[in-house]
Order: C-alpha cells, then structure tokens, then sequence
C-alpha cells in the first residue's frame, strides 16, 4: 500500500536517539514519503497522516537487513530439472522478503566455475532482473557476489561488475576441495552436475580444469581484493578454518569473517577485529546442519556480530527472539545482529535503525507468553509491503496500491 504518510502507535518501539542510543520507547512514530518524520508522543491530529496503524501490543522493530541469502536460488531451480524466469522467481522472492520481515536483502549470487544455475548466463540474468525490478519491488534488493576462487574465466566479468558498482558485498569462496572429494559419491556428483545442467562426465571436465588452473588462484583473489578496495565494497572470507587462511585474507583487507568453520578461525577473526557473520538457521536448529559452529555459542562469548538468513529467509525473524528467550543476550542487542549491524557494515547508515531522518524500514511483531514471535506487517520504504491483520490500519483518505 503506497501511503505518502503513516503514523504508527500504541507499540513499544525499539528507537535510536540524536546519540546512538538505542531505548524501548511508547512514542508514536510519523513517517514522510520514505523517510521517519518523528518521534513524539500520539496526537489527535491525523491530517498529516491520514493512515494510522494501531500497534497495540505489538513491538515495532527496524527491518531487517540480510546481508547473505541465497534462498532464492530455489524459486529459480525449485527442482533439479527445471527451471523458471528471473522476473517471476525474484517477484516472489520479493514477497517472501516482506512476509518475513527483511526490507533489505543482498542475495548470494554464486558464481563459479560449475556453470548451470551459477554460471554465467544465470549471474547476467540476476543482475539485470534485480536493477530491472529495482522500483517496483517492495523489499530494497542488492547483490552479494559469492565468487568461487578457482573461476579464473569469471575474472573479467567481476571485475566489470565491481566497477559497474553493481556489487555490495563480496565473498571469496573456496568450495573446490570439498566438492572434487563429494564428488567421488555417485549420488553426490548426480547433484551437482543437475545444479550446473550438465551431464556427470561434463561436469567432471570442469572439475578438473578448475584443479589444473590453481596456480593462478592467488593472482584472481588479489586482484579481486584490490578492485573491491578501490570501489570501496565490503569484503568477506568464507567459511575460514584456519588461522592463515584469516590472516591471509586480513592482509588483503578483507575484514570479515563469513561463516567461520572451527573456533580457531573464529578466534582469529575476533583478534583481529573482524566482523564475524552467522547463520540465524543454525540458530533456529540449535546448531550446524553440516557440523559447523554452534551460532549460539558465538553469541554466547560475544563472538558474533552478524545473523544472515542464509538458506532460510524466516530465520531472521525467529533467532534473535529465540537468542532473547535463552538468556543469551537482550531482544535489543539480538536485534543489532540483523539490523543495525549488518546495515553498517554494507555502509547503509539511513536503515537498521529506527531514528527521525531514517529510511522507514520497520516491522511490527506480536510476541507470545513463551517468547516466539509473529509478523504481523513490515513497513518498507514507508510503503505498508504486508500486513496480516487489515483491522489495525485506519485510513481517513482514498489511497492507492503500491505497484
């Protein structure tokens, strides 16, 4: 619902004032266009805002940033043989965005030298559709370039898109080793030679080139490092092991640490003043699906600064209330990890937060007795981009739908 100005009361807000401070407060919230107008308490007078939301009972928090995502690669190639449009996989995706409280999204666009769903032709189409959509979509979508390290023919094409400034965050990804093992398991080679549309034997020639080409991963991965330094784009590691790997990549600029695997890596980050990146799923799952770190025990030593949604876009919603529940820190500094935090990191300093001059990116959330959380809408850009209970809107003038 596109509305020039709401107001939203009756909620307990969670707002950063003139200092950085972050408070609970009961103050109602005015926005102007895109933007918050105020924070003071509720008037009677609506003219300036002819659409009220009663958040009574209802927490309104800043929405949502997801720094990694890649969950959308399944409405691209829902099953292994098939195969739908750019244009209708990230609509939806964009739905599901809102619908889960994420007003801004960097998708993990993967590109590697399997091919298929992560290869060239499907990056170009991504990149287009998401600057194509860019002012019909409710949900503010960007691009995290996951870039497999042994892609030496995928060297030219980064580059021009880091300086095209297509690109918001940047992860070098090091996959090969795990999968040329994987890959001795039939059923596992079967999988990604459906995900790169290939047959096995094809799949196994590319292996093998990438093998033979590694001699010049070290060229790539500086190169990389450098173009994203000069264009200014955020750098990550992915899944660090060991204390080199960290180091070598700290020496490169690269200041974060995405999805650390063993405590070593993760200590090592947090010693060299890192920002650390985890997955809300694992949360969610009371650990790692493939044997990873416990999030919750990063968080619990104050090792974490960041939850992505990573493969499961309603993760972001349901960790850091769970993280609260546990006693593992306050609903408040949960909710730095997938707001303020990652906005900052991608240099966002209008989102993540909720304060008079920001982006109006916020979600009102209905909390229950044992602490589980339901969305109930998310206010995108100013725009209300979904709402689940109609009966608390209040609106005195015609409006129009957002496109």
């Amino acid at each position: 619902m596109s509305v020039r100005n709401l107001l939203i009361q009756g909620g307990t807000s969670l707002v950063q004032n003139a200092q950085g401070e972050t408070n609970w407060s009961t103050k109602a919230i005015a926005t102007s266009h895109a933007c918050i107008d105020s924070i003071a308490a509720a008037s009677n007078d609506v003219a300036r805002q002819p659409t009220v939301f009663d958040a009574g009972g209802l927490l309104v928090l800043p929405g949502m940033v997801d720094i990694h995502g890649d969950a959308f690669e399944r409405q691209l190639q829902p099953r292994p043989d098939t195969f739908f449009s750019h244009d209708i996989a990230l609509a939806d995706t964009d739905r599901q965005l809102v619908a889960n409280g994420i007003t801004t999204a960097c998708h993990g666009l993967t590109y590697s030298w399997e091919g298929g769903l992560r290869g060239r032709e499907s990056a170009i189409a991504l990149l287009e559709q998401v600057a194509r959509q860019r002012k019909t979509a409710h949900a503010d979508h960007r691009i995290h370039l996951r870039f497999e390290n042994h892609h030496i023919d995928g060297l030219a094409d980064a580059l021009q898109w880091i300086h095209q400034g297509r690109i918001d965050f940047f992860a070098f990804n090091e996959h090969l080793p795990a999968i040329a093992e994987k890959s001795l398991l039939p059923e596992k080679l079967a999988a990604y030679s459906e995900r790169a549309r290939c047959d096995t034997n094809t799949y196994l020639r590319r292996l093998k080139k990438a093998q033979e080409r590694a001699d010049q991963v070290p060229y790539v991965i500086a190169t990389l490092a450098k173009a994203c330094i000069t264009r200014g784009v955020p750098m990550a590691s992915h899944e660090d092991q060991t204390f080199s790997q960290r180091e070598r990549y700290q020496e490169l600029g690269v200041t974060i640490s995405e999805f650390p695997r063993t405590q070593e890596a993760l200590l090592t980050a947090m010693g060299l003043g890192n920002q650390v990146v985890m997955g809300a799923p694992n949360v969610l799952l009371g650990g790692s699906h493939c044997g990873n770190l416990a999030t919750e025990d990063a968080v619990r030593s104050g090792m974490c600064d960041m939850l992505a949604s990573d493969y499961y876009y309603p993760a972001m919603l349901h960790a850091p209330f769970k993280l609260a529940h546990l006693g593992l820190c306050t609903l408040a500094q949960a909710w730095c990890l997938v707001a303020q935090n990652p906005a900052r990191v991608l240099g966002l300093e209008d989102r993540g937060h909720i304060r008079n001059g920001g982006r109006a990116d916020m979600i009102m959330v209905e909390v229950s007795a044992a602490g589980t959380a339901r969305l109930v809408a998310t206010i995108a850009a100013g725009k209300i981009a979904y709402c689940a209970d109609p009966a608390r809107l209040h609106i005195s003038h015609p409006y129009e739908l957002a496109a």
